[in-house]
């Protein structure tokens, strides 16, 4: 079958270290062998006292364990318009009384007046000057934050550090005064008017093209204010941004607040942009409106903000999002995967075509690329009015972001090479397979097998001196890898019509069998592979209707690794070893294949070395290993079919299979391609894949073709192109004589082409 995708990694000399991670609290509902009073623990001495010590293995089943399951989304109800996770200010009945009267950092006396709302972490009231005279402000706002409150941990709120260097900036409201009085941490800052959540509110939860698209614009150039500071907001909503004081010369202009999820996209002493990172188990943000890079973890990037500014921007418009209503504790995750599977098209059916385009740029943005600000703001500039002060919003910031980074030729850019789309809708499920450099050695696959034929297989392959290095599923058959290098000494498994076998598992334990690889049926079935002369010293398993990330957290801290890793179904099943060769190690997890994800982490020297998916998630599992390889080329696979041709030209390379799985890949959709009605002549040829077939597209291109039709399926794209003759013949028009009466050759027949067709 075709290759669909192809990473590949090359030796490199550089290896990145993980840093240091905040301790993640950990699910009660492990499985584990616990000999003594260590869990799981293997290969070491036991005195008579810790022999008669042992108590029976206590497993908790998944129900009992949701008892227990920490609150990872602190988000009040859909409905409400959200609160932003991870803030959690303390509930009002548990703290002091606010004063009556504030006077801080050299501040005028103002008295506390009515609550203008509550944010993460804080709560903001109106203060008014108790004596006219004097400089200040008459009437401003006052927010309060309590010093014991997640923001203040280590002195004052981390947001006033940001205000310190973006207050005043464009569309960033001013902080006049700052310190703090009793229990609370206290700004003086400017008074604002309604938010744009307040104003759609009132609105008939409406709001038309033209004040979008001057919200658009307006929250575009404030942005780009902040990222050329080195920040990305974090948390962009309806809620956050605020319009100036009724009545004033401020009305129509945007204020963007809250700036207490704000972090650093660019590291201040270097310049250079942050590293990537992802940490499934943190998230930052407003579910209903937050990227869905936040919502996997991963470290926050200006793409983030205009993604999230995308999401407010279609609210506003339509009045809702298609995710808005899931509650529970997999909320976050449904939301996570109705937007991955939502295309632009979808999203946007019922608004102006500018707000379709505006998302395919920004969620196909990658994690460090710099956003073309003017580019996107020009995108809206059909909507607005000509003239600015007939607008229904302030748009100034956005002209001076025209004026100062220049207008785009767009005939120029649209000639590029398109980039390539990620998100596009339609989910879609392969084989993964990743490869190593080896040695040359003796390796066997079989696939498609049925239950009754695995034992035939393995017998076959011990008699030949190989054992089972991987195995994997799919449609409930399995798929088993041996070779020759596993180093094992000895090899049982067990095939269980359920998820998986603890019982036997432990037998195994108890006679110094350590898990070496397992895998899982869509039906709930699981095959698990247990092996001899494994470089463990002690072993742990989880098995978790979600990815256990916290659990996988929790681990690494006490010295495990993630070793081997299958589904069955919708459920995870996670192998971790103390002891396993691993200096470090890191996950990706995704709605699709995280390729960029993944090159990253080779960059920094990791390599893949665990795999699973389920028909919504895959993930990764990446490290460093301890002894570095004599060639740390690796290189992976995405392929309908499993890729039995692939596999044997990998072994002429010395590439060997090293983990495969089944599942969730990539998301395929395919995009209209608009063209004139063009007389190509003939000479077609075909473009057919899986996926859309950029890079074919492309060189056809490069030679001279065009595509003349299109046509897909939900599994394969198909285009026709065509040679376009006349632009091939002009190419040679530099050459050749002007006047074809001189010419050696009669060429005729190109002019009466040219004449016919014209030049392209």
């Amino acid at each position: 079958m075709p290759e669909l995708r192809s990473g590949v990694r090359r030796g490199r000399a550089a290896v990145g270290q993980k840093g240091s991670e905040p301790p993640a609290p950990a699910r009660r509902n492990v499985k584990t062998r616990a000999p003594a009073a260590a869990a799981g623990v293997k290969g070491r001495p036991k005195t008579k006292a810790a022999a008669a010590a042992k108590k029976p293995v206590i497993v908790t089943s998944e129900a009992k364990a949701k008892e227990v399951k920490e609150k990872v989304f602190g988000v009040m109800g859909d409905d409400s318009g959200g609160l932003s996770a991870n803030k959690g200010a303390a509930p009002e009945d548990n703290t002091p009384p606010f004063p009556e009267r504030v006077q801080v950092g050299g501040s005028p006396m103002y008295k506390v007046d009515r609550k203008l709302g509550k944010g993460g972490f804080g709560q903001v009231f109106v203060g008014r000057r108790e004596r006219a005279t004097g400089p200040g402000a008459a009437e401003v706002a006052l927010k309060f934050e309590h010093r014991n409150s997640k923001g203040c941990n280590y002195g004052p709120p981390y947001e006033w550090q940001v205000y310190n260097i973006l207050g005043g900036s464009h569309g960033i409201p001013r902080v006049h005064y700052k310190g703090r009085q009793g229990e609370y941490y206290i700004m003086v800052m400017d008074m604002l008017g309604p938010s744009l959540w307040d104003v759609w509110n009132s609105s008939s939860q409406t709001m038309s093209a033209e004040m979008v698209s001057c919200i658009a614009v307006e929250s575009l150039s404030i942005l780009e204010k902040m990222h050329s500071k080195g920040y990305v907001h974090g948390d962009v909503k309806p809620e956050n941004f605020l319009l100036g004081q009724p009545s004033t010369a401020q009305e129509k202009k945007l204020f963007l607040v809250d700036l207490g999820l704000a972090t650093k996209w660019r590291d201040t002493s270097s310049g250079m942009h942050v590293d990537y990172d992802q940490r499934p188990d943190m998230f930052r943000g407003t579910v209903r409106y937050a990227s869905v890079h936040a919502h996997l973890g991963r470290t926050a990037s200006r793409r983030d903000d205009l993604e999230s500014l995308a999401y407010t921007l279609i609210f506003l418009h339509k009045g809702r999002l298609p995710w808005q209503g899931y509650q529970g504790d997999t909320k976050s995750f449904l939301v996570c995967k109705k937007k991955m599977g939502t295309s632009p098209e979808m999203l946007c059916c019922f608004c102006p075509a500018p707000f379709r385009h505006f998302l395919e740029v920004v969620v196909n943005m990658k994690f460090d690329e710099e956003p073309n600000y003017s580019k996107l703001i020009s995108l809206f500039n059909g909507i607005l009015d000509p003239n600015p002060a007939l607008r229904p919003l302030n748009t100034d910031g956005a002209q001076k972001v025209g004026q100062k980074r220049g207008r785009l030729n767009m005939e120029e850019e649209d000639d590029s090479q398109p980039k390539k789309k990620v998100r596009l809708g339609v989910p879609a499920t392969q084989w993964i397979s990743v490869y190593n450099a080896r040695l040359p050695m003796k390796q066997r696959y079989h696939y498609n097998v049925a239950d009754a034929r695995l034992a035939q297989h393995v017998e076959r392959g011990i008699a030949d001196g190989l054992l089972i290095s991987c195995v994997s599923s799919c449609s409930n058959l399995w798929a088993l890898i041996m070779d020759a290098g596993t180093g094992f000494t000895n090899q049982v498994y067990k095939l269980s019509p359920f998820f998986l076998h603890k019982e036997w598992i432990m037998e195994q334990w108890d006679k110094n069998y350590y898990i070496t690889s397992i895998a899982g049926g869509n039906n709930g079935t699981s095959l698990v592979v247990m092996s001899k002369g494994t470089q463990y010293t002690q072993q742990s398993y989880k098995v978790s209707d979600s990815f256990p990330f916290k659990w996988i957290n929790k681990k690494w801290k006490e010295g495990f690794h993630v070793t081997s890793m299958a589904t069955a179904g919708s459920r995870w099943g996670v192998v971790m070893s103390r002891n396993a060769g691993f200096s470090d190690q890191v996950v990706e997890l995704d709605f699709l294949y995280p390729s960029e994800g993944i090159h990253r982490r080779w960059d920094g020297g990791y390599r893949i070395t665990a795999t699973a998916a389920t028909l919504d998630q895959s993930a990764l599992i990446l490290s460093i290993p301890r002894r570095k390889p004599g060639d740390e080329t690796q290189e992976t696979l995405r392929t309908s079919q499993f890729p039995s041709t692939h596999v044997k030209e990998k072994w002429s390379k010395n590439l060997y299979l090293a983990c495969l799985c089944y599942g969730r890949t990539i998301i395929v959709s395919f995009l209209p391609f608009y063209s004139k009605a063009l007389d190509f002549g003939g000479g077609d040829v075909v473009e057919l894949d899986f996926l859309y077939p950029s890079e074919g597209i492309h060189r056809r291109w490069d030679g001279g073709y065009r595509i003349t039709a299109t046509a897909a399926t939900l599994d394969q794209s198909a285009l026709i192109l065509k040679p376009n003759y006349s632009k091939l013949i002009s190419l040679f028009n530099g050459i050749i004589d002007p006047n074809p009466a001189l010419r050696p050759l009669n060429t005729d027949g190109a002019l009466r082409r040219l004449d016919k067709s014209g030049v392209d």
